[in-house]
């Protein structure tokens, strides 16, 4: 039985558990090594880290968590459950039937991206085609690059990108039409728009090298955009009553999250979410933060529980 079992191990789940073990609480980090960000050359916008390999990222705090006499194991957790017992407070289950015991849960599993559907987008997701201007932006700078419009979010996007490159098309797609602004804006960054639905990417020794509409037209690209929608990792929680519901931001739904109050608690005292899983567009530095306020959170919980005990105790 450990002090704190934290499910998922990224950016979010090692600063958590890091907080954690250096407070001398014994905990289990569990993860099923499958990143979003996998797929990524480096993660960026991390101060001093800037480019490191998501991998050797994950590595480094794994050695961190582990130096302090944290545990990290490689598994799945299928449900999350009260022991019903106040001491101990959750088990969780893993695929290959193993369960764990802890007093408190920090859940840090992130979200999926789940793509339009367009051929050749999934195989080349986090290299050439992209999300985010901030995790990839510098990469494809001065590049020819077209946004595919699937929702609202894509003028926004159009926009970001129009500060990296001369060079940039919004492919309409099956998005709605825009606005008479937003044609008018579009025309003044000098953005060229195009109709008609995109059937696949095409690619050359594997690279991106341009647009296919259906019909057969073919708009050279060397880097597409996409807008994602972000899932939440969170189907296990459900047995104790905690759902992903829809999340927007500026009045689109942009995918699914767990709510979450100050520190990142839930209405299921005990249990903690940070990172992705509650705040879907945060990067890998935010994700950390969060998680480390949470672990602070958790262990001052904790603290305040042993006390509480320790005074029962010292009085019967």
């Amino acid at each position: 039985m450990y002090d704190v079992i934290v499910v998922g191990g990224g950016a979010a789940g090692l600063s958590g558990a890091l907080a954690l073990v250096r407070a001398r609480r014994s905990v289990l980090v569990v993860d099923r090594g499958d990143p979003r960000n996998a797929p990524a050359d480096g993660v960026h916008n991390f101060l001093t880290r800037d480019g490191t390999p998501p991998a050797e990222l994950t590595a480094l705090g794994r050695a961190e968590v582990t130096g302090y006499g944290g545990e990290v194991i490689t598994g799945t957790v299928t449900s999350a459950r009260p022991t019903g017992d106040a001491e101990i407070g959750f088990e969780v289950e893993l695929t290959d039937g193993r369960t764990f015991q802890a007093r408190r849960l920090l859940v840090t599993t992130g979200v999926t991206d789940q793509l339009p559907d367009v051929p050749g987008l999934a195989e080349r997701f986090g290299r050439d085609v992209l999300h985010c201007p901030y995790c990839h932006g510098w990469e494809v700078r001065d590049q020819a690059i077209g946004v595919l419009q699937t929702g609202p979010m894509a003028i926004h996007q159009v926009m970001l990108f129009r500060q990296l490159s001369d060079d940039v098309t919004l492919f309409l797609h099956e998005g709605p039409e825009p606005t008479e602004q937003q044609w008018e804006e579009l025309a003044a960054r000098g953005i060229s728009v195009v109709q008609g639905e995109v059937e696949a990417v095409e690619t050359t020794d594997d690279r991106l090298t341009g647009v296919r509409l259906r019909g057969g037209r073919v708009i050279a690209r060397q880097a597409l955009v996409v807008q994602t929608s972000l899932r939440a990792r969170a189907r296990f929680l459900d047995e104790l009553g905690l759902k992903a519901g829809d999340r927007e931001i500026r009045g689109v739904v942009i995918g699914t999250a767990v709510d979450a109050g100050p520190g990142g608690t839930t209405d299921v005292p005990g249990v903690w979410v940070a990172g992705n899983v509650t705040e879907p567009m945060a990067q890998v530095i935010s994700a950390a933060a969060a998680g480390l306020a949470a672990g602070a959170g958790i262990n001052a919980e904790l603290v305040a529980e042993d006390t509480r005990r320790a005074v029962a105790a010292r009085s019967s």
